[in-house]
């Protein structure tokens, strides 16, 4: 599935509701980025093989209680295998968000997804890019909560300049899904809002 090219820029002109926005899903491999993908581009779970690269498709979704106000997403899943992380500044830079996605129910390996969120976030090419955690596998008993989430991740060491939300989801069901990507585009309008005044000043 995906390893699609497009020649959608995320450098389009500021259009709220004709802009692509370019989004990059990351995380640590099996943590269900690609599951997450699909269930939202086919509002369905799909059976995946881990990433050896990337998949790529375009989404449309809904966003407040306007049905008619719909933004679309070029969502990037970039595979998460330890050696394939050092190519996610390539997929990252001048992107307008970033999706980082843990498995909630695999506690023993949050330390090392702590490790790899905070040196993406902190790279200067995604200084004050949005960030939306996705804490998937809800539909499991034994999983952490945003909080316990947000705490073990170390979001408040983030820079005070990158917004930031955690939103439990799972691709199983597609629970919570819509609200963590209606609080990610609110977040990335918001950034090239203060941008545009930014630059009309100087």
């Amino acid at each position: 599935m995906g390893n699609q090219l497009s020649d959608i820029s995320p450098s389009t002109p500021f259009l709220p509701h004709l802009q692509c926005l370019h989004i990059v899903l990351i995380g640590l491999d099996n943590a269900g980025k690609t599951s997450l993908l699909y269930r939202l581009k086919l509002q369905d779970f799909v059976e995946t093989i881990p990433t050896k690269g990337f998949n790529m498709e375009h989404i449309q979704v809904s966003i407040g209680s306007a049905k008619a106000n719909i933004s679309t997403f070029q969502v990037w899943d970039v595979g998460g295998q330890e050696k394939l992380r050092p190519l996610w500044k390539s997929y990252t830079r001048r992107t307008d968000g970033l999706v980082f996605v843990v498995d909630a129910a695999e506690v023993e390996r949050m330390e090392e997804a702590k490790m790899e969120l905070h040196k993406i976030s902190r790279s200067a090419e995604n200084h004050g890019v949005p960030l939306l955690v996705l804490a998937n596998k809800q539909d499991l008993e034994a999983t952490m909560s945003t909080s316990q989430v947000e705490k073990v991740l170390a979001l408040h060491e983030l820079s005070s300049t990158t917004s930031h939300h955690t939103q439990g989801c799972s691709a199983l069901d597609g629970r919570g899904l819509q609200v963590g990507l209606e609080k990610l585009c609110e977040m990335i309008w918001k950034r090239k809002k203060m941008m545009r005044k930014s630059k009309k000043k100087t």
